[in-house]
């Protein structure tokens, strides 16, 4: 592929949290661009570990809901091209999503744009830029991950409504069948584990008010995105991307759109 430069986007957050619908629109904006998702990454079921306590299986504890070694891989592979290896196969596809549209306004902007970026970053500096979005609810937890991405964006939303929204949706595991929640399992399990995951990110550990704090966060987008339209969260995290410096010599980011 000649000289490629790949920038990988990472969008974090809680499920339910909206990060699906954001990369996907993203993926549309960005010319050159896929999307990896985090969720892929689940062990095999037999291999998700029971609950000492509630005696059900654990998917979202954040030492075992993913097999980090293979996802620290999959990301360095990407990176270095800026594409999905043939034999990976997503379930993502299988899960039912709701439409949330943005502008069409927005969109044409944003797309007009950064093939305008591409354009130069060939012709200014021969390189082929290619853009890489990882969308997952456990992004931020393992420090070696989370060191391969460039730009960082998490979205913040409320207990009430991602738990309202979970009731609503099965999703497909690893081997393609069905998960549905037992009952308790968003108390117990899921709204837990995210908590643990994330606590250090906000201050005094409260993920729903809680300040950004600690180095992580120096450089990451939050948005409180339950407050906003898609339009808007698309507008905000592709004025993030377009500030992104793509050549160290460069002295300030393309021409604002």
């Amino acid at each position: 592929m000649g000289n490629t430069k790949v920038i990988l986007i990472g969008v974090g957050g809680a499920t339910c949290s909206g990060k699906t619908t954001l990369a996907k629109h993203l993926r549309k904006i960005l010319p050159n661009s896929v999307i990896v998702h985090q969720d892929d990454f689940a062990p095999p079921q037999e291999l998700i570990p029971i609950h000492p306590v509630h005696n059900v299986q654990d998917w979202d504890s954040p030492e075992n809901a993913i097999d980090w070694r293979r996802f620290r891989q999959f990301l360095e592979n990407v990176k270095q091209d800026g594409r999905i290896p043939s034999g990976h196969l997503s379930h993502d596809p299988l899960n039912a999503q709701k439409e949330f549209p943005i502008d069409a306004e927005c969109f044409a902007k944003w797309r007009s744009y950064f093939e305008e970026v591409e354009r130069r970053a060939r012709e200014d500096h021969g390189t082929e830029i290619s853009w890489a979005l990882v969308d997952g609810f456990l992004l931020y937890w393992d420090q070696e991950s989370m060191d391969q991405l460039d730009i960082s964006i998490f979205l913040r939303v409320q207990h009430d409504t991602l738990s309202e929204r979970r009731r609503e949706r099965d999703y497909y595991i690893a081997d393609g069948s069905v998960w549905r929640d037992p009952p308790l399992y968003w108390e117990q399990i899921v709204w837990p584990g995210y908590v643990s995951a994330h606590k250090d990110m906000f201050e005094n550990g409260d993920v729903e008010s809680g300040r950004p704090t600690g180095d992580k966060m120096r450089e990451m987008l939050v948005l409180e995105n339950e407050k906003m339209s898609t339009t808007d969260v698309v507008e905000r995290c592709c004025k993030e991307i377009a500030a992104f410096r793509l050549f160290p010599q460069q002295g300030d980011p393309y021409s604002e759109a």
